[in-house]
Formats: C-alpha cells, sequence, structure tokens
C-alpha cells in the first residue's frame, strides 16, 4: 500500500513538474508574439516618489485620465514637502480628471506626510532595501496597495517583481495560468514563476495592452486577437469558427 502511494505521490510530482514546464514555454511565445506587437513603455518620470503619486491617480481610471491629472498636480507640486502641506481642495481640483479626486487627495497628502516624516522625503530610502522589504514598507502607506507598491518596485527601482492590475489580474485566469478561485498575491506568485528571469516588467506592460486592445473584460475580440492559439479559450473559439 506504502509503495502504490508513494508512486502515485511521484506521478503527481512529474505532472505537475511537465504543468509548469508547459506554463514556462507558454508565457515566453506570448511574450515573443506581444512583444512584436507591443512596445514596452517609456519612464514618465525617473523619481520614484511621482511614480507613486501617478499610480495613485491612475487607480480605477484609464491612463488618458491619469495623464492630464499627473500633469496638472505636478505642475505645481513635485516633492513629498510640497504635497504634503498643499490644501487638499487644491489638490481635488487639480486631479479631478482622474476621478475618485476626493479619496485620492487625501491619500496623496497622507502618503506625502509619511514620506516626508519615515524617510526624510527620501523613496528611494525604501528602494534600497531588499525587494520583500521595501515592497512591505510601500505596503505600510495609506492607499497603497500590491499593484502600486509593485509598479513603484519595478519601474522605480528595477526590481524583477510582477504588478497585477485588472487586466493583468483577468487575462492570467483566462490563459488558465491562475485559477478562477485565486486572489491577487497567488496570481502574482503564480505568473512570476513561469515568467522568465528579467522580464516580468514586460508581462505586466505587454497583457494591460493586450487587455485594452483584445482581451477586454465584455466582448473580448478573439477573432483578432495576436495570441489565440496559445489561450484555452481562443483555442475553443476558433475550433467553433473551423467547424461552423
Amino acid at each position: 500500500m506504502a509503495s502504490k502511494l508513494t508512486t502515485v505521490r511521484a506521478r503527481s510530482a512529474d505532472d505537475l513538474k511537465v504543468k509548469w514546464k508547459d506554463y514556462r514555454h507558454r508565457m515566453t511565445e506570448i511574450l515573443n508574439r506581444l512583444g512584436a506587437e507591443f512596445e514596452p513603455w517609456s519612464r514618465y518620470t525617473n523619481d520614484p516618489f511621482l511614480l507613486l503619486v501617478g499610480t495613485v491617480l491612475s487607480q480605477n481610471t484609464n491612463w488618458r485620465n491619469t495623464r492630464t491629472a499627473y500633469r496638472r498636480l505636478t505642475a505645481k507640486f513635485r516633492t513629498p514637502k510640497q504635497l504634503a502641506n498643499a490644501d487638499v481642495r487644491e489638490i481635488q481640483k487639480l486631479i479631478r480628471p482622474a476621478g475618485l479626486y476626493r479619496e485620492k487627495s487625501k491619500r496623496l497628502r497622507e502618503i506625502s506626510r509619511a514620506v516626508l516624516e519615515k524617510y526624510g522625503g527620501d523613496l528611494r530610502a525604501v528602494l534600497r532595501k531588499p525587494t520583500n522589504e521595501a515592497r512591505k514598507e510601500l505596503l505600510s502607506l495609506s492607499g497603497v496597495g500590491y499593484k502600486t507598491a509593485d509598479v513603484v518596485l519595478a519601474f522605480g527601482a528595477g526590481r524583477d517583481v510582477l504588478p497585477v492590475d485588472t487586466h493583468v489580474f483577468r487575462i492570467a485566469k483566462r490563459l488558465g495560468f491562475a485559477s478562477p478561485s485565486d486572489d491577487h498575491e497567488q496570481v502574482r506568485v503564480k505568473l512570476e514563476r513561469i515568467t522568465p528571469a528579467g522580464r516580468r516588467g514586460q508581462v505586466h506592460m505587454f497583457l494591460i495592452q493586450l487587455g485594452r486592445r483584445y482581451c477586454r473584460a465584455r466582448n473580448p475580440l478573439h477573432e483578432i486577437c495576436s495570441i489565440n492559439s496559445f489561450c484555452p479559450i481562443g483555442i475553443r473559439y476558433l475550433k467553433r469558427v473551423r467547424s461552423s
């Protein structure tokens, strides 16, 4: 009985190895395909604090609105000290295009005060720490969630982490890389496991562009999606089309 159980466990372990190997191969192919279609984003700032500001503004809105609000805000306030001492009503007026401006204005001022008090106004002090420690510090700031912290780590500190936003979260599950019940952190861990070293930031950028162009939350464009041959849903769609 014991030998049979050992055999079953060994087979299960082998099956898991094969599954993850297949996932890694498929992720590499997907990255290569998307890399031929999409361009990595250029940084809009080299200042990690302003990157954090922009990422907070981007919460629950699109890039066009984020960019407008960011430009209006940073034309007047560019440092933690300036934002910490700013009138919240003025911040609200400047960031109104980003939506949720009442909540975001308070959040930005609280973050600015925390960066000023805890780090002397220099967020780089946090980003010099080991990744897990820096992530924990960023998450302790008001209104900073997993995605926001990971964006700052990936694009402000060059860390090989994979920020998971709503597009990445949705697409990871549609591709079968994560289970329907997985939460944000489970999706991130699974995606990081199958992504080639040094390319996690690319996954974030490319899957967001994929989600905006093809893999929409509603009415995804399976027929013209550039990676439908790597997607279980896309493959089923193509089979139906061919058989009809």
